[in-house]
């Protein structure tokens, strides 16, 4: 059977931690920022760990990660 291809755009916006978690970036960042607020965007910044039944599915894209 042949090897899986990697998704390479969920490459670029998913990483593996140490112990197989997923790490994804938020959304809600890139415009309309005057009307959040500071602690929002602050939070906004920060990675935050995929929900573990997201995660299976996003495994598959990302096989040899």
């Amino acid at each position: 059977m042949p090897k899986m291809k990697t998704r390479r755009g969920a490459a670029k916006r998913f990483k593996k931690t140490g112990t197989g978690k997923i790490v994804r970036n938020h959304a809600f960042t890139s415009h309309i920022l005057e009307k959040k607020s500071p602690k929002r965007k602050r939070n906004l910044r920060k990675s935050a760990v995929m929900h573990k039944t997201d995660a299976k599915r996003v495994e598959r894209l990302i096989a040899y990660m």
